[in-house]
């Protein structure tokens, strides 16, 4: 599944995943996003992966949130951005599939 979504003034964040028994899996967030340190970027990943694909936006930024550590710096993005285009992946994956989102 792929979802994109631009944040207004900010940047690009892309998402792609696979949903293995309605969870997250092989979450992958690309886009022209700076983030410090760059590390930040594979607990991104990690914070999705295995969330429920029934989660909606506050959910999933509430839990990037929680795994990025202090000091986390994101340039043109945010947990709820991120969100947002993981939520139209699973979403566009839905309708694709005749199913209401």
């Amino acid at each position: 599944m792929h979802g994109e979504y631009k944040m207004p003034g900010g940047k690009l964040i892309v998402v792609d995943l696979d949903l293995v028994d309605d969870c997250l899996a092989r979450v992958q967030v690309s886009g022209d996003f700076f983030l410090e340190p760059d590390d930040a970027l594979h607990a991104i990943d990690a914070a999705l992966e295995g969330q429920s694909a029934d989660a909606d936006e506050h959910m999933l930024a509430a839990a990037i949130r929680a795994q990025l550590v202090p000091g986390v710096m994101m340039y043109g993005i945010s947990p709820e951005a991120i969100a947002i285009a993981v939520r139209r992946a699973i979403d566009q994956h839905a309708i694709d599939q005749g199913m209401a989102p």
